[in-house]
């Protein structure tokens, strides 16, 4: 009966202990850790989110871009970190398919999914084709015949293999039955900036970041990987009204190591969701010119299961990339 009564203080001490701790979070400063060099989708998502957390929670949160093998060194660190809410981890759609792309090669992957606990997704935004103004193809048309007159001789460039923009590109190929020449860079903005100085012909960037390429007549924008036109582009065709089989959405969201404790997750939760609330988030969102596609943790977490499922799946098609 002692023993009994004993288990039970000691029980209560713990769960009031833990329940302190987690009342004081966070207690210090927050860092946001990134899997891209700056200005990619995850940079223009990350700084107005650490922006307005810190409103919020009070406590600085410090965006750290920790580039470097298609994200898998920014995923495995906080994968790895100590699971306090301390370190966050905003990543991207890549997330789903590199450890699985690691095991195709016959590398340990630096992390697996189950090490990593989903809070919120941010925004989901369809990539745009997109080739240089002095480009001989004025539609996605002609640029899908020259590649099957000439295959592999056209050039696109990614954010890595088995990356954010190789996938989307090898779906559009396997679609249209071409083959074009894969050149990985670091990371989108890489890509984007060798696109721009001629050094591929090819490359697939979010809205936000094809918009601004566009709009000083850098880029000519062929087609949209999303279900429906993007607003950005309203003339733009779809590759599916093109006839190519081929729908791809960058999704940009907010993780947490797994053993993070679930209060601690509650509290990221919540400060997330009153975030995407105010007027001034909305208004630094819009100057980047990216949608806010805001999901719950538990939402997105089914999501994110679905997506990962898919996403495996086609790497399993790409195969070892040399």
């Amino acid at each position: 009966m002692i023993h009994s009564i004993c288990r039970r203080l000691a029980a209560l001490l713990l769960l009031l202990a833990c329940g302190a701790a987690h009342a004081e979070f966070p207690d210090r400063p927050i860092s946001m850790v990134l899997p891209t060099p700056p200005g990619g989708a995850a940079d223009l998502n990350a700084r107005p989110l650490a922006k307005h957390l810190l409103d919020v929670l009070k406590q600085p949160v410090v965006v750290v871009n920790r580039q470097g093998a298609g994200g898998a060194i920014a995923y495995g660190s906080v994968a790895k970190a100590a699971p306090d809410g301390h370190t966050l981890l905003l990543g991207l759609s890549t997330i789903s398919v590199l450890p699985e792309a690691d095991r195709i090669n016959g590398r340990t992957p630096a992390y697996e999914l189950d090490q990593l606990t989903p809070v919120a997704m941010i925004s989901a935004d369809p990539l745009m084709l997109i080739v240089r103004n002095d480009a001989p193809w004025r539609n996605i048309g002609e640029l899908l015949d020259d590649a099957r007159r000439r295959p592999g001789k056209i050039s696109y460039g990614s954010s890595g293999n088995y990356g954010a923009v190789h996938f989307p590109m090898e779906m559009m190929a396997k679609s249209a039955a071409i083959n074009m020449l894969h050149v990985p860079y670091g990371g989108g903005g890489p890509a984007l900036l060798a696109l721009l100085s001629g050094q591929i012909d090819v490359t697939a960037a979010g809205p936000a970041a094809a918009k601004a390429a566009a709009a000083d007549g850098r880029v000519r924008v062929l087609a949209s990987w999303g279900g429906k036109r993007s607003a950005a582009f309203p003339d733009v065709p779809t590759l599916k009204e093109s006839g190519v089989d081929a729908e791809y959405y960058l999704w940009v969201g907010l993780f947490v190591p797994a053993a993070t404790p679930a209060p601690v997750v509650d509290a990221l939760r919540a400060a997330v969701r009153r975030v995407v609330t105010l007027p001034a988030y909305k208004e630094d969102m819009e100057k980047v010119r990216i949608p806010i596609s805001y999901m719950d943790g538990p939402d997105f977490a089914a999501f994110w299961k679905k997506d990962a499922e898919a996403m495996v799946n086609l790497a399993r098609k790409i195969g070892k990339v040399q």
